[in-house]
């Protein structure tokens, strides 16, 4: 069945790779292994671009190396929103709890548009008849409702690979069948150390 692959980018990464030695991950590999029935025709990847940190000031590098290792996948199509950094004030957590409120200026980032181009992208692609079944990579209860409009309106098949421990309570209904992405086939799906597209030969981060 044609099949197209939408993956919600930072889920992903916060649900089963980071802290792990998975991130340099093959996502047309990935999907292969877990739907080897499937005519993967496309895999639409939705992220943001991050920028660098006192903390972490290659973290951009790191990220635009692993878009470039994505580039070379046929299949494959990179849709950025942006990250969002500004700051708040917010209660103190342990001062809530004692029923007191002790404002904290904090730093926080948001990720926009991801989830409405990925809910954006799946509504289109149904109405364009490109898929037989539709595949979310996600645990985002947001999805809830194009997820339900491509099921019940479009009569299409919906899949889970889902990345986190439970399966969202909101999208579990809305799903023919759910896998769960495990270490194992993360593990073996991974890019090679080293590889080489049309400007040359680039390698895998050294802190991945």
């Amino acid at each position: 069945m044609r099949t197209h692959v939408y993956i919600d980018g930072y889920n992903l990464y916060y649900g089963c790779l980071k802290r792990t030695p998975y991130k340099w991950l093959n996502i047309h590999a990935l999907c292969c292994a877990l739907l080897p029935q499937n005519d993967i025709r496309a895999i639409r990847y939705f992220t943001a671009q991050v920028s660098g940190t006192p903390h972490d000031p290659d973290q951009p590098t790191r990220q635009q190396t692993y878009f470039r290792a994505l580039r070379t996948l046929p299949q494959v199509s990179i849709h950025l929103g942006h990250f969002l950094t500004h700051e708040v004030t917010m209660p103190d957590a342990a001062d809530w709890k004692n029923g007191r409120y002790t404002g904290r200026q904090v730093m926080k980032t948001e990720e926009k548009g991801s989830d409405v181009n990925l809910a954006t992208y799946l509504l289109v692609d149904a109405f364009d008849d490109a898929f037989d079944v539709a595949v979310i990579v996600s645990n985002d209860s947001d999805l809830k409702e194009p997820i339900s409009v491509v099921r019940n309106r479009f009569g299409k098949t919906i899949g889970i690979l889902n990345p986190q421990k439970r399966v969202s309570r909101a999208l579990k209904p809305y799903a023919h069948f759910i896998k769960q992405i495990r270490p194992g086939v993360l593990k073996n799906s991974q890019f090679p150390n080293t590889m080489q597209d049309a400007k040359g030969q680039f390698h895998k981060p050294t802190r991945w």
